[in-house]
């Protein structure tokens, strides 16, 4: 069975950072592109940025680079969203998805992915 679970959200002022962890079981984790996206209560999913090739290369969103970072740890099946100088629009329940290859064209876009996880809520006060 597939699954990806995200975890690390919660409650944390402005400027402050969180790191959230998506760890995958249930298929081969280097075979996998894996996405983060975000979504705000009233709006639909954005895509926050991927990992693509066995190798790792990542891709951030323009808005977000320079604040947020993805990285992994294959001996722990996990993909990680490092988030620096949060501010309250940041504020969103974030998911992390997979699927076999995604077009780095295509990397923001939910539809290009087969499995997601639950998400994790992350709220930044002002």
């Amino acid at each position: 069975e597939v699954q990806l679970v995200e975890s690390g959200g919660g409650l944390v002022q402005a400027v402050g950072s969180l790191r959230l962890a998506c760890v995958v079981s249930g298929f081969r984790f280097d075979d996998y592109d894996i996405g983060w996206f975000r979504q705000a209560p009233r709006k639909e999913r954005d895509g926050i940025g991927c990992m693509v090739d066995s190798d790792g290369e990542t891709y951030i969103k323009n808005s977000v680079k320079g604040r947020f970072t993805i990285s992994r740890d294959n001996a722990k099946n996990t993909v990680y969203l490092q988030m620096n100088s949060l501010n309250p629009e940041d504020t969103a329940v974030y998911y992390c998805e997979a699927a076999l290859q995604v077009l780095v064209v295509r990397c923001g876009e939910p539809d290009e992915y087969d499995y997601w996880g639950q998400g994790t809520q992350v709220t930044v006060s002002s």
